[in-house]
C-alpha cells in the first residue's frame, strides 16, 4: 500500500461522490438539477476563492449567481418550461460588474478582476450549463449520455492513474504536470475506449460508434482539461484547488476534465 499512499481516501471519496451523482441521475431530472447546480456553484466559488488568494478581486457573489442562473435557465429551456429568449436577461446582469468596479476605489486592477470574473463564467459555468443539453439530448430527460460520459471520464482517470504508476516512464508534459506520462495516458485511453464499447451494449442514448467517438473526445479534451487546471494551479503555486474531497482535492481538481470535454462532446453530438 506504500506505493499508493492516497489510495484509500481517493477510493472512498470516489465511491461516495460517485454514488451521490449516480443516484441523483437515476432518481429524476430534479435530482440531476439539484446535484449538478450545487456542483457548478461550488466549483465557481472555489475558482473565485483561489483568485482572491492571489490578491485579485473578482466579484464572486455576482459571478456565482450568474453561473447559477445560466444553469437554471438552460435546464428550464431544455425542458420547454421557458423560451430561449430568457437568456437575454443574463447579459445586463453580467454587465453590472463594470458598474460595481467603477465605484470600487480600493481596486487597483479593476479590468483584470473583471476579466477574471468573466473567466469564471466561461471556464466553469458554461460547461456545466451545457450538460443540460446532454441530459435532454433526445427531447426528454435521460441519464444515459451524461452517466456514460462520467463513466468514460472515470475510466480514463483510473486507467491513467494505475498505468502511470506501474509503467509510467515518458513524461507527457513535464513543465506543467511532472507526474503524468505517455504510458498513463495510453492506459487511460484504452480503459476509456473499452468502457465505451461496454456502454454501447447497454445504453441506448448513442450508438456504438458514437460512444467510442465520445470516449476519444474525453481522452483528448479531458487530458487537456487536467493539464489546463494543473497549469492554473502551478501559476498560483498551490497543489490542490481545495481540501473538501479527501484524496482528490477540490471541485476543480475533480471536474477539470469535464470542463473542457463537455463543450466538445456537445458540439460533436449536435453537429455530427
Amino acid at each position: 500500500m506504500s506505493k499508493y499512499p492516497d489510495l484509500a481516501p481517493r477510493f472512498f471519496s470516489a465511491v461516495i461522490g460517485g454514488m451521490i451523482i449516480i443516484l441523483s441521475l437515476l432518481w429524476s431530472e430534479w435530482g440531476f438539477f439539484a446535484v449538478f447546480l450545487s456542483i457548478s456553484c461550488l466549483t465557481m466559488w472555489e475558482f473565485y476563492r483561489l483568485m482572491r488568494l492571489q490578491s485579485y478581486l473578482p466579484i464572486r457573489f455576482l459571478g456565482v449567481a450568474i453561473g447559477a442562473l445560466l444553469f437554471i435557465f438552460t435546464f428550464l429551456i431544455e425542458t420547454d418550461i421557458l423560451p430561449s429568449r430568457y437568456y437575454m436577461a443574463l447579459f445586463p446582469l453580467a454587465s453590472f460588474v463594470f458598474l460595481i468596479k467603477l465605484y470600487k476605489k480600493s481596486d487597483v486592477h479593476p479590468f483584470i478582476n473583471i476579466a477574471l470574473f468573466y473567466l469564471g463564467i466561461l471556464y466553469v459555468a458554461v460547461p456545466f450549463a451545457l450538460i443540460n443539453i446532454l441530459v435532454f439530448y433526445n427531447g426528454e430527460y435521460s441519464f444515459e449520455i451524461i452517466l456514460g460520459l462520467l463513466f468514460l471520464t472515470w475510466a480514463n482517470d483510473i486507467g491513467a492513474y494505475f498505468t502511470g504508476i506501474l509503467f509510467g516512464r515518458t513524461k507527457l508534459f513535464e513543465r506543467i504536470s511532472p507526474k503524468k506520462s505517455w504510458e498513463g495516458s495510453i492506459g487511460g485511453a484504452a480503459f476509456s475506449i473499452l468502457t465505451a464499447i461496454v456502454i454501447g451494449f447497454y445504453f441506448e442514448g448513442l450508438n456504438q460508434i458514437e460512444w467510442i467517438s465520445v470516449s476519444l473526445i474525453v481522452v483528448i479534451a479531458g487530458t487537456y482539461g487536467d493539464l489546463v487546471e494543473s497549469h492554473f494551479k502551478r501559476s498560483i503555486q498551490i497543489k490542490d484547488s481545495g481540501t473538501i474531497i479527501p484524496g482528490h482535492g477540490g471541485f476543480l481538481d475533480r471536474f477539470d476534465s469535464l470542463l473542457i470535454a463537455v463543450p466538445f462532446v456537445v458540439v460533436f453530438l449536435k453537429l455530427f
